[in-house]
Order: C-alpha cells, then sequence, then structure tokens
C-alpha cells in the first residue's frame, strides 16, 4: 500500500515527517538529501522516534538515546534490542508516498497489547 505523506519541498534536510497510521510511520530527510522511512515508534518504549536526533543515517530515540539506523532498521545502541521496520520511499511528482512493509511490526509491549487489546 502507498501512502502519500507530504510534498517534498516541505521536509527540509535533518526534518522528520510522522504519518499518523497504525502504527505510526516516520520519513527522515537526511542532510545529505536521503529519504528513509521507518516505524515511528522505539521498539525499547513507546516513544516517537521522529522526535528524535537525526544524524546521518542514524536516528536517536529522545527517551532513552536508542538508535536505530534508517537504512536496515537495525539497533546501533541500546537499550533497544529489536529493529524498526523500514520502508519503501518513493517520490512522484514531487510528493514523498511510503510503501509500507507487510512485515509484522516490533512494536514495544505497552504499544502491542494496546493494538491487541482491540484498537487497532
Amino acid at each position: 500500500m502507498m501512502i502519500p505523506a507530504c510534498r517534498l519541498v516541505d521536509l527540509p534536510r535533518g526534518e522528520a515527517f510522522r504519518l499518523d497510521i497504525d502504527p505510526p510511520v516516520s520519513v527522515f530527510h537526511t542532510d545529505d538529501g536521503e529519504l528513509f522511512a521507518i516505524d515511528d515508534t522505539c521498539t525499547h518504549q513507546d516513544a516517537s522516534l521522529a522526535d528524535g536526533w537525526l544524524e546521518g543515517c542514524e536516528v536517536e530515540c529522545p527517551l532513552h538515546a536508542s538508535k536505530f539506523d534508517l537504512r536496515t532498521g537495525a539497533v546501533d545502541a541500546p537499550p533497544a534490542k529489536l529493529p524498526v521496520r523500514t520502508h519503501e520511499v518513493v517520490v512522484e511528482d514531487g510528493v514523498i508516498h511510503v510503501k509500507v512493509s507487510s512485515r509484522a511490526p516490533n512494536l514495544p509491549p505497552c504499544v502491542a497489547s494496546r493494538l491487541v487489546g482491540g484498537t487497532a
């Protein structure tokens, strides 16, 4: 499924845009001009990675400083242990679209239990 996120001109380099879908996804525009999309929720605890710090191809969680590689979703620094899902990014006619991965997300227990509870 391709979801339009925002216009490319509206996402400055070094910034992120959060898609409020379930679970949320964030698009990151690196200082080098690359675009990446990952699940927005840190796998350690319920924190928005879009609110974190972007450096190169890494985002640092604002809650406990876990770091994730935007290219692979891999954890680069604890306390998180599980990777985040990555998603394909396509720019068409100046609009950023995200093709959401069909893989299951790695969500922290507090978020996963909410989704299982029927709010998903």
